[in-house]
This record gives structure tokens, C-alpha cells and sequence, in this order.
């Protein structure tokens, strides 16, 4: 079995996805004035959170002057504030701010990953980026013995299905459903501005997901392999 930082160290020079490493160079090169400053990550975010953990969270992408700026997952956008603030409240997470990669964030028990690990414009990843970035997903789920999975966003939740060789479910927030191998696979809509400022998700809907996913426990009998994703 690999481990994390094997990971991580393919995904950061993955190469896979032409339109997505030149989007996420330019955009490290022009930035967003209030950000001028810094200087971008500009390449795959690797994933983030605890060695250790059996509880996983799987977004859509990096924000563009979120975690291609700072190069950590959720960190530096709205979208970050949202969830960091929810696994604090919960427990998962020492603070609810998230602003930079030595900010001293730190996870328990969670790690945080994508279905894409680049930038996309629009935030919106062709069919053919998602199926590439599929082998990070892959190795991804094969790190541990899942307790549960986040999934941030119907994208997040079918990708993640079919990674797990799960039959398709409709997509909900609150929805769940127990894969085969006992995995508990929760939904949730995404933290988006475009949720949030809407009141399509509320922050006692996340905490509550949240609260869910963190409380799911698999079986001891289905914890002695991890995942054949």
C-alpha cells in the first residue's frame, strides 16, 4: 500500500491535463490584486489532512485564487471557510480558519481530497480532465480503510461512486448510501458562494452532514482491506 506523501508527490507533477496546467500558470502569473503579493502554488494541489486518518472528504476542484494561490485544499477561498469552520465545530480540525499552508491547520482523523487536483476555468473540469485525474482518486481511496466519505457536490459523488465500482445514486444533500465494502458514503452540496449565499446550503446543514460523517463507523469485519477502488 502507498503512502500519503507517495501520493502526493505524483499528483503535484502530474502533467496529465494540458488546458488545466496552462490555466493554472496563468493565473499564477496575472493574479487577483488583492493577492498580488503572493506568490502563487500554481500546480496540483496534493491532498491534505492527517496520515492517519479513515474518514475522507472529496471536493470538485482547487479554487483558482484559493488553493492554486495558497497550494492547500480549501484553503484561502470562502468555500474553506465553510468547511474548516464546520469540522472545528466538530472536532475534526484545532481552528476554523484556513488561510495558508503554515497557518498551523491541522486534522484529525480527516483528510481532504478532489476529483481534480488543478484549477479549472469556471471551476468547471472537461469529462476527459476528470477521467485523467481518476488515478489520484484512485490511489487516493486505496490509503486507508474507510470509515466514511464527504462528498461535496454531485460531481464529487457520482466520480467517487464510480471510483468505488458503486452503482449510481441520486445525487442529495443528506444522502447516503453503505458501499459494499461498508464504506458509508455521505452528500452534501458544495460550500460554494453560489450555495451559501443563496441559502441552498446553511451552515446547520453542513454542520449536521458533517456531524453524520464523522460518527459513521464501518464494520469490523469489512475493515481488514481497504478499498479495491
Amino acid at each position: 500500500m502507498e503512502t500519503l506523501d507517495q501520493v502526493n508527490s505524483r499528483i503535484v507533477v502530474c502533467e496529465h491535463c494540458p488546458r488545466l496546467r496552462a490555466w493554472c500558470a496563468l493565473i499564477a502569473m496575472e493574479k487577483r490584486r488583492a493577492f498580488e503579493e503572493w506568490t502563487y502554488w500554481g500546480l496540483p494541489v496534493p491532498n491534505f489532512g492527517d496520515p492517519a486518518a479513515t474518514r475522507l472528504i472529496v471536493g470538485l476542484a482547487p479554487a483558482a485564487h484559493g488553493a492554486n494561490r495558497t497550494g492547500r485544499m480549501f484553503t484561502g477561498d470562502r468555500s474553506g471557510e465553510w468547511l474548516f469552520r464546520a469540522l472545528y465545530k466538530a472536532g475534526a480540525a484545532n481552528q476554523a480558519e484556513s488561510s495558508s499552508k503554515d497557518d498551523g491547520l491541522r486534522l484529525r482523523g480527516v483528510l481532504i481530497t478532489a476529483i481534480v487536483h488543478c484549477a479549472p476555468p469556471d471551476n468547471k473540469p472537461t469529462p476527459t480532465e476528470i477521467a485523467f485525474c481518476r488515478t489520484h482518486l484512485t490511489a487516493t481511496l486505496c490509503l486507508s480503510s474507510w470509515d466514511s466519505i464527504l462528498c461535496l457536490g454531485s460531481l464529487a459523488w457520482h466520480h467517487t461512486l464510480k471510483a468505488l465500482g458503486e452503482r449510481p445514486c441520486q445525487f442529495g444533500h443528506g444522502a447516503s448510501i453503505r458501499t459494499t465494502e461498508g464504506i458509508e458514503v455521505l452528500a452534501s452540496y458544495h460550500p460554494s458562494q453560489q450555495n451559501t449565499f443563496t441559502g441552498k446550503l446553511t451552515e446547520e446543514m453542513l454542520d449536521e452532514v458533517t456531524r453524520r460523517f464523522l460518527s459513521a463507523v464501518r464494520s469490523p469485519e469489512s475493515r481488514e482491506q481497504p478499498p479495491s477502488a
